[in-house]
């Protein structure tokens, strides 16, 4: 029988090729560094560094970057079992500027297609799935076939139990349209218990981003909490108890990109930790801070005792 794992996550993975300077364009970076990456991917990442039993459902290539994520997962506690080979693509690399303290511009390589949108339901350990305490699936899990059947089959055989998290994971270069994602993004929320997203990706799901009506959308749809990501405004959680609004933890931004993952990761720990919403939340914004004052995201995602280092001096966990 499989194992039950904390953490069971489906979605992005590949391979960050980050600049090690910062403040100019790629056409002047002369090194660069290599990181474990993937939105689903950091997650998984996140939750073990706070001694979770995590697992990712994805794919690479049958490449050297594949060789590569299958022993940095090894490396940071998260099971790779459920990560196959896609033999005829390559795994995927991200490249990115950093220009904190708000600007660091994407650009993905994920062609002809990335193997974690050739995921297909032969490829899923339903019984993992199942069982997991929490299982988390990401918005762009939807974008492309044979993952969208995949994604949707997992979500239909979890059939929300326990913890199941949507991530709503909007990336424009992902998508023929917003409408296009709202309609696929829409059908998943019938089927998670939890949906995570900042202002953008909430007007893309739920169709406003105006943060309690997006809340309200999100609930209405039968979810048990929404959490909302507003920038500067903090975090806003809805729940049968309530709304909790916690502000943004203060950070000197090295590289925002991963601060999501880290949040996503440490809202994991809280849950299955059975902590209060403001306890969770509070814990999830310093976990994205600790990450947002470094360069890298998967080598970044801290220990409990950072996040809580870093919380200390505040109102607290």
């Amino acid at each position: 029988m499989t194992a039950q794992f904390d953490l069971v996550t489906m979605g992005r993975i590949g391979v960050d090729i980050y600049p090690l300077q910062t403040g100019v364009g790629l056409e002047d970076v002369t090194s660069f560094g290599k990181y474990l990456g993937g939105t689903a991917t950091n997650v998984a990442v996140a939750a073990a560094r706070y001694g979770r039993r995590s697992a990712v459902v994805t794919k690479t290539g049958a490449d050297p970057f594949g060789r590569f994520i299958h022993r940095a997962l090894r490396e940071y506690g998260v099971d790779d079992r459920f990560v196959g080979t896609s033999e005829h693509l390559p795994t995927p690399v991200t490249f990115c500027e950093i220009f904190p303290p708000d600007d660091f511009p994407l650009y993905f390589y994920r062609f002809p297609q990335a193997p974690d949108l050739d995921l297909r339901e032969e490829d899923i350990d339903f019984d993992a799935v199942r069982e997991a305490k929490i299982f988390w699936v990401t918005g762009t899990g939807f974008s492309e076939e044979p993952s969208r059947t995949a994604t949707m089959a997992a979500l239909e055989a979890r059939g929300r139990r326990g913890i199941t998290v949507l991530d709503l994971d909007y990336r424009p270069m992902f998508w023929e349209s917003r409408e296009q994602a709202r309609e696929r993004v829409s059908k998943a929320l019938d089927h998670v218990t939890v949906a995570v997203g900042n202002l953008d990706e909430c007007l893309t799901a739920v169709g406003t981003d105006r943060p309690r009506e997006a809340a309200k959308a999100l609930r209405d749809r039968g979810i048990s909490l929404a959490v909302v990501k507003q920038g500067p405004e903090g975090v806003l959680a809805v729940d049968d108890s309530g709304e909790v609004v916690v502000p943004p933890a203060p950070v000197e931004v090295v590289n925002g990109l991963g601060a999501g993952d880290a949040f996503g990761g440490a809202l994991c720990h809280g849950l299955l930790s059975g902590w209060d919403t403001e306890r969770v939340m509070r814990f999830a914004n310093a976990a994205g801070a600790h990450v947002a004052g470094e360069l890298a995201c998967s080598d970044a995602m801290p220990t409990e005792e950072q996040v809580l280092r870093r919380l200390e001096g505040t109102q607290g966990v």
